[in-house]
């Protein structure tokens, strides 16, 4: 992904939300997003819609620069979701550029930031997007398509997906270190609203250093930033990649991250060792920044409204 660019339009929104606090007012909330509304029905947003989704960090709008992101059932059935991309025109993007290996990444993960996943859906030759996905426990997701279609640029949308049933809100405290699959993983670093913050992810196993990491989609590790609230999407990469010489195996992952607003972020590092994906997940403030209690989301009722 071209970070820089990304991370750049993140500033720039900035200025819309501290002067008018539209992007936060639309989509604050546990169930509706910006730019989300226009979708529900199928239809193409209009130049109102368009132009200030425009101004949003990435993952806030369903729609930018005339391309839309629609979902097939905002409530999919269990091991289905499908998707397409439409363009500028209206049809379904069947052209899309190649980064980190994949045409398309996709995230879910449930307001709340419980249930992350990152999967790579397979497309159809008329644009259709279709992976077997799964949502196992109730409430309102949010679903991020990020992709570069060919002769556009970068870019990440988002819209909302629900799961009907009781709904039980997660909580994650302030923590740097994360515990899976017999892995522990240390987040060192501090973000600071609008600074390049360095960040180093080390990887260890039982105590011993992870020194052979496996490159998985062309990096050691792969990370995603959530802004508690908004669920504001940004998608950064390791310093280095597999092979250029310099970049070692672990048991440390660099990157270099930019977050637009103080607050609280969740990060979640996509590792792979010994042929298995592995995710870390971490609750960090910006320096400075108290931790604030996460926005409770309303049970889903199915309907995704």
């Amino acid at each position: 992904m071209n970070t820089t660019a990304r991370l750049a339009l993140f500033g720039g929104a900035l200025v819309l939300l501290a002067a008018g606090g539209f992007a936060v007012g639309k989509t604050a909330g546990p169930v509706a997003a910006a730019g989300e509304n226009a979708t529900h029905d199928g239809s193409v947003p209009g130049h109102a819609e368009m132009a200030a989704a425009d101004a949003l960090p990435g993952g806030l709008a369903a729609s930018k620069d005339g391309y839309t992101f629609t979902v097939a059932d905002p409530a999919p059935e269990p091991g289905r979701f499908a998707f397409t991309i439409t363009g500028p025109d209206g049809k379904p993007v069947t052209a899309f550029d190649v980064e980190h290996e994949k045409r398309l990444h996709l995230i879910v993960v449930r307001r709340d930031t419980a249930g992350f996943q990152h999967v790579h859906p397979e497309m159809a030759p008329d644009g259709r997007w279709s992976v077997p996905l799964n949502l196992p426990a109730a409430g309102s997701y949010r679903a991020f398509a990020d992709f570069a279609p060919t002769g556009g640029n970068p870019m990440t949308l988002g819209v909302d997906l629900s799961v009907a049933g009781n709904y039980q809100p997660a909580t994650y405290p302030p923590s740097r270190t994360a515990q899976v699959d017999g892995y522990t993983v240390e987040l060192a670093g501090d973000l600071t609203a609008g600074k390049t913050s360095p960040l180093t992810l080390t990887v260890s196993r039982t105590g011993v250093p992870v020194t052979d990491l496996q490159p998985y989609l062309g990096a050691y590790g792969h990370l995603v930033a959530l802004r508690r609230g908004d669920l504001a999407y940004l998608h950064v990469h390791p310093d280095g990649e597999p092979g250029d010489g310099k970049t070692a195996a672990g048991p440390q992952v660099k990157f270099a991250a930019e977050v637009p607003s103080a607050g609280t972020y969740r990060l979640f590092l996509d590792f792979r060792h010994g042929g298995v994906v592995r995710t870390a997940e971490f609750t960090v403030t910006t320096a400075g920044t108290p931790a604030a209690p996460a926005p409770a989301s309303a049970p889903a009722d199915g309907h995704g409204h």
